[in-house]
């Protein structure tokens, strides 16, 4: 992943939340939850989060993990995993967050129950790269879910495209006051394959016996379930 990429992120990193709730009108939090509950999360599972932003996928895991669950997040920027830290310490939540590259994590094999990465795979640079390693880490039989960003069909695809190019660069600017970043959120949007293709990217990995994409909010965003092949 680019430096120029990870230091935009830690240059938004304190507006990042805020923005996230303007730009989603706060819905980013139900699908987050629906991701949790599409990985059937059970008492004592052990979770990874990659491209862990924030935190807020972590903490959901962990409130489904229980106490006797561990959940780890990892994300490239760490002027992002600081403030994860702090709204941890804020909450009294236990959860670790550390510094590591989607495309190498610093794990053994077949160590989680579970993997996840909200709104990140799309920029890693080798996506399938980054499936692998997170089957690589994930016990056989246990689940990889990735939800990302698509693009909707339908009436709902012209307001899209109008909402997108026009009022999310507007509040990046406003907000953040960095427009370039997030009309990079949005070129990069546009470019994701998603849908029936980043399954076909997961059919490339060869490292699950099963796959299933559930399409939200009219196609705005995906939900990918990925269930990891035994040994």
């Amino acid at each position: 992943m680019s430096e120029k990429i990870k230091n935009m992120f830690s240059d938004i990193s304190r507006k990042y939340d805020l923005i996230n709730d303007l730009l989603s009108f706060g819905i980013h939090r139900k699908w987050r939850k629906k991701t949790v509950r599409m990985a059937e999360v059970k008492e004592g599972m052990k979770i990874l989060d990659i491209a862990c932003g924030t935190g807020d996928l972590a903490f959901e895991f962990r409130k489904a993990a229980g106490s006797t669950g561990k959940v780890i997040g990892v994300d490239f920027s760490e002027g992002m995993l600081e403030l994860a830290r702090l709204k941890a310490k804020q909450k009294n939540i236990d959860i670790e967050f550390i510094n590591a590259d989607a495309l190498n994590l610093p794990f053994e094999n077949n160590v989680f129950d579970r993997a996840s990465i909200a709104f990140g795979i799309r920029n890693v640079d080798d996506k399938i790269t980054c499936l692998k390693e997170m089957t690589r880490v994930v016990i056989p039989g246990g689940k990889v879910v990735v939800l990302e960003f698509g693009t909707p069909t339908g009436i709902i695809k012209y307001f899209y495209k109008i909402y997108s190019k026009f009022v999310i660069p507007l509040i990046g600017k406003l907000i953040s006051y960095d427009k370039k970043s997030y009309q990079y959120l949005v070129d990069s949007i546009s470019e994701f394959p998603y849908g029936e293709n980043f399954v076909l990217l997961m059919k490339e990995t060869d490292s699950f016996y099963e796959y299933r994409p559930y399409k939200m909010a009219f196609g705005i965003v995906y939900l990918y379930v990925g269930t990891v092949k035994s040994e």
